[in-house]
């Protein structure tokens, strides 16, 4: 019997942007990272090209969650560009992006196959990036893999990845309960939602995505993990000036 397993990722940065239904001139994004955009990190990561739907087929399988430990903040661009040959305006479009948003996204599945995805993370050939090529990760992503785990009891267990200086925002106030997204388990008898963002293939000449079942929960805030965040204080250097110096 194969082992099964999960493989955690923090995904931080200073945009991130996680389209599901965009189209022509209006490019949204949902409120967390998509199934499709993770998945195609991981395969961007193993080296996939974009047409190999053969390879692509069991990280499509893998089962996906992710939990929003900082939404961020939804922001709209107005884009402009001109066509490289012609030099004529195109049309100007609207994109919209999460400023500082830090989630957790696992997959589960085999064992064997999420260590070597662990592997092509830490080491990745082609660079990762948060839904668009224009958001790059703000640090390493790999939280590592939980070997005979449940998505369910990583996204719970998983420390609380908000960002320092959130964490010091929300001290006397941290919020008590997270919002877990993911695949329904099998004994489960029902989805919440449904999302378009079942990867079928990444090809540019017919990208294809089907329906997904999707659960909503909150889980209890996790323990901090410790700040190793450098303190930085400009004033701690006048400490050591002599009086007579200083004046």
């Amino acid at each position: 019997m194969n082992r099964t397993a999960v493989l955690a990722l923090r995904l931080a940065g200073p945009l991130q942007s996680w389209g599901a239904s965009s189209r022509f001139t209006r490019r949204t994004t949902e409120s967390a990272p998509t199934k499709s955009g993770v998945i195609g990190l991981l395969a961007s990561a193993a080296g996939l090209e974009r047409g190999d739907d053969r390879r692509l087929a069991p990280l499509a399988a893998l089962r996906f969650g992710v939990r929003a430990d900082q939404p961020g903040t939804r922001i709209r661009d107005f884009h402009t560009a001109h066509h490289p040959d012609t030099d004529k305006s195109m049309p100007l479009s609207e994109r919209f992006y999460l400023a500082d948003a830090v989630f957790v996204a696992a997959v589960e599945g085999e064992h064997t196959l999420l260590k070597a995805l662990h592997e092509a993370v830490r080491a990745p050939m082609y660079a990762p990036f948060l839904g668009r090529r224009s958001c790059p990760p703000a640090g390493p992503i790999e939280l590592g893999v939980y070997e005979d785990a449940r998505l369910e009891d990583v996204l719970e267990s998983v420390p609380w990845q908000a960002s320092g200086w959130y964490r010091r925002r929300h001290r006397h106030r941290p919020p008590d309960t997270l919002t877990v997204q993911r695949e329904k388990a099998a004994d489960e008898p029902e989805a919440t939602d449904t999302l378009r963002d079942q990867p079928l293939s990444f090809a540019a000449a017919h990208r294809r995505h089907a329906v997904r079942a999707v659960v909503t929960t909150q889980v209890p805030l996790p323990p901090n993990p410790p700040d190793t965040t450098p303190r930085h204080d400009l004033f701690e250097a006048l400490s050591h000036v002599p009086d007579d110096e200083s004046a």
